[in-house]
């Protein structure tokens, strides 16, 4: 190995310990002493009842740990926006589960806890997979109604989730192990089957102190609404629980006896490791996002045999389109190359930029992969659409408006992987968030923004030079660069992976060598859920 990759390696194993040393923080919820309070109650935290409920030594992969972070400062912060998402296994069956934590402003809603709670949902309702709720939570945070409550994306859409996901016939199994108040109250009532836990679980529209200023009533919380009242006065309830573990063992019970979905269908032979050490990404993979490499490497490192047979290989360079195996799934790559390369009429063409033939080929390719029911994986690491006369007169806008059209239209499900720079279209046209990839991660040398770094700080230093000019401020050459610094700090923050994660523009951040485990858990998931529609480009130019 050359001195550049035990540079990279150094680096990028850095990065991955940075990382978990921010997962090991946010594992911490509301941090120590609201645990230890927690537990005294009898309780279990929302990950401990997680790691209960789901088979032992099964794969699971979380979605948003990093959801909130760094958000709501002013309101003392929300670690995992409150709630712990997790796909994994029980008896067997894969499924998605969501559990308040209630270590964290006691389960209150934040508005990126209802964003959060609704991606669970989008989750199951692509995938068709089972969901269960782990309820205990105050309902939404009542400083921040205006921002929770009244809108389409808010708290209300997850009841409507709720009754459409049932008309779907997707399981939804709800456990009440804490408060459960106000409107809240619907969720696990929406579901096929509840389940409440005696004595510190209870289930009302409104408590004991409310019902005396409303009614003038006085009632105690038990007995308004815990396990014994709706388990044989109410009926709202199905099942009563002497504690949190019994809860979750009904929850296992149950699931036990679940029947199996119809099939996608998609391909899958026995999985074969890489040849190819997946570890030497981290030496491959350079240290500065501007550094050229070649993707055909870190492909290796992702796929069975580390093999994979490319789509054109001699034409539209920048994308690499193959067909390969992951963890024994069939699946069709879309990538960015970052080597600068020469085309077939001897001009260089720059790594990470959409050229019209490459746009062109991954276009047909997309459409191969619908025709054949193969999934797609997007390897993302792209600066975006090359520009200029000469592009424009080429018609670079017609061509990357038939990839996108390709990308938006797809029916096979999608995965993307953003592993380095996501800029401008270029993050539309490689599957961003937007076009809906059933899955969307991050490694921790990923950038997304409109534009790169240098460039978007040029183009704001030029506007707000102006701004301060025709207020009558002199610019000196001192204060231009003081407010470059200031911008460019601003936009290096802004297009980090942990602010994209903190606002759920990705499900995650990884370890890259935990890549082909989130892939084939989300092929896994996508056979659940048969193909419906019929691939169909609609009108395009030609």
């Amino acid at each position: 190995m050359d001195l550049n990759f035990n540079k990279n390696e150094d680096f990028n194993k850095l990065q991955v310990a940075e990382l978990r040393k921010r997962l090991l923080k946010v594992e911490k919820g509301g941090g120590e002493k609201r645990i230890e309070k927690h537990h005294a109650k009898g309780k279990l935290t929302a990950r401990e009842r997680i790691d209960y409920l789901l088979d032992n030594n099964s794969k699971s992969i979380e979605i948003g740990a990093f959801a909130g972070e760094e958000m709501y400062h002013e309101h003392g912060g929300c670690p995992s926006a409150g709630v712990v998402v997790k796909i994994g296994y029980i008896s067997g069956k894969q499924c998605i589960v969501v559990a308040n934590d209630a270590t964290v402003k006691a389960g209150a809603w934040f508005p990126i806890t209802g964003k959060k709670n609704l991606r669970a949902q989008e989750i199951s309702i692509e995938n068709k997979l089972p969901i269960i709720y782990l309820v205990d939570s105050a309902g939404v945070y009542l400083p921040m109604q205006d921002e929770i409550f009244p809108d389409k994306e808010h708290f209300g859409r997850i009841f409507r989730n709720n009754a459409v996901m049932s008309s779907m016939g997707i399981t939804q199994i709800s456990a009440i192990m804490g408060s459960c108040v106000a409107g809240g109250a619907y969720l696990p009532i929406m579901s096929d089957e509840a389940i409440i836990v005696d004595k510190t679980a209870s289930i009302f529209l409104a408590g004991s102190y409310l019902v005396k200023a409303a009614i003038g009533e006085s009632i105690d919380n038990e007995t308004l609404g815990g396990a014994t009242t709706h388990c044989e006065i109410s009926g709202v309830t199905d099942y009563k629980a002497t504690d949190d573990k019994d809860a979750l063992d009904k929850i296992k019970n149950i699931f036990s006896k679940i029947g199996e979905n119809e099939k996608a269908g998609f391909n899958r032979v026995t999985p074969s490791k890489p040849s190819e050490d997946p570890k030497d990404v981290y030496g491959i993979l350079p240290k500065l996002r501007t550094d050229q490499y070649d993707m055909k490497e870190i492909i290796k490192r992702l796929v069975d045999k580390s093999e994979f047979e490319e789509y054109k290989a001699n034409y539209g360079k920048t994308i690499i389109c193959a067909y390969a195996r992951i963890d024994g799934w069939a699946v069709g790559i879309v990538a960015n190359q970052r080597k600068v390369i020469k085309n077939a009429k001897k001009e260089m063409q720059f790594g990470g930029v959409i050229y019209s033939d490459s746009a062109d080929k991954a276009t047909r390719f997309i459409a191969n992969c619908n025709q054949k029911k193969i999934p797609l994986v997007f390897l993302q690491d792209v600066t975006g659409f090359m520009v200029g006369s000469k592009s424009e007169h080429g018609g670079i806008i017609k061509d990357g408006a038939k990839m996108v059209n390709a990308v938006s239209n797809s029916v096979v499900p999608k995965f993307t992987v953003v592993i380095g720079n996501s800029y401008g279209a270029g993050n539309y046209a490689m599957c961003g968030k937007a076009y809906d990839p059933r899955l969307i991660f991050a490694w921790p040398s990923a950038r997304l923004a409109v534009m790169g770094g240098a460039q978007a700080a040029k183009v704001l230093l030029q506007i707000e030079t102006a701004t301060l000019k025709k207020k009558g401020e002199k610019i000196t050459p001192e204060k231009e660069q003081e407010i470059l610094k200031t911008i460019e700090d601003r936009y290096d923050k802004q297009t980090t992976p942990y602010y994209a994660a903190a606002r759920l523009w990705t499900d995650a951040i990884i370890d890259p060598i935990d890549t082909r485990k989130w892939l084939s858990m989300g092929i896994e998931a996508a056979d659940n859920a048969p193909i419906e529609k019929q691939f169909n480009l609609g009108v395009i130019q030609v």
